[in-house]
């Protein structure tokens, strides 16, 4: 089964900019570096057959090897989600590069609950509103057009479409968005082995210094 990370590329000015203020620009930008390695190494370790980089923007020297990238397509986040999963194909887990937390046990149990018995998709959401995974077992643009976005009532969103559609959903654990640099703090704080975590507290030690 393949896993999918959909992200933007780490440009300052381009991501995480609700981490400024305190963060600088390059700064914001030099954490969505940290989330987005710790994210695909965590799913590079994982039991995924292949694993995909949907990305809008160029790579850059942050890819690991043994990732494949291929460019989001579409409008908003509902188009280009309904469009990486048709261009995998296939079963697929997708995640964002938000939680630099995550696991590979934790993504293998996403992927064995997708590949599960009466199983048509699965979910983890955020405790934003929001949700950090989606799988489905088959793609189906369905799934995503017209469902609001980056919205604190997108996860009941999702759930609802998915439900509409007569797919048998199975959740998975609760996790934390990092958006904002509460969150950013949070999230370093129950995953300090990170790159994330690590940078985190370089940055902020700048901070106190100045």
């Amino acid at each position: 089964m393949k896993l999918v990370v959909i992200a933007k590329a780490p440009r300052p000015g381009f991501v995480k900019t609700r981490l400024c203020p305190p963060c600088s620009p390059a700064e914001a930008a030099d954490l969505a570096s940290a989330a987005l390695t710790d994210t695909l190494e965590a799913a590079i370790g994982s039991s995924a057959d292949e694993v995909i980089l949907a990305l809008e923007g160029d790579p850059g020297p942050w890819l690991p090897t043994g990732v494949r990238v291929i460019t989001q397509r579409g409008r908003g986040l509902d188009e280009r989600l309904a469009c990486a999963f048709d261009d995998v194909g296939g079963a697929a887990l997708l995640i964002g590069m938000d939680t630099p937390q995550v696991t590979s046990a934790l993504l293998d149990n996403a992927l064995s609950g997708l590949a599960g018995p009466c199983v048509d998709a699965v979910v983890g959401a955020a405790d934003d509103g929001g949700w950090w995974a989606l799988g489905l077992r088959r793609p189906d643009p369905r799934a995503f057009l017209g469902v609001p976005m980056s919205a604190p009532t997108t996860h009941a969103a999702q759930l609802g479409r998915l439900d509409g559609l007569g797919l048998r959903v199975t959740s998975l654990p609760v996790l934390r968005d990092v958006d904002t640099i509460d969150d950013a703090i949070a999230v370093a704080a129950e995953a300090s082995h990170t790159r994330f975590a690590r940078l985190l507290a370089v940055t902020t030690a700048g901070w106190v210094r100045v």
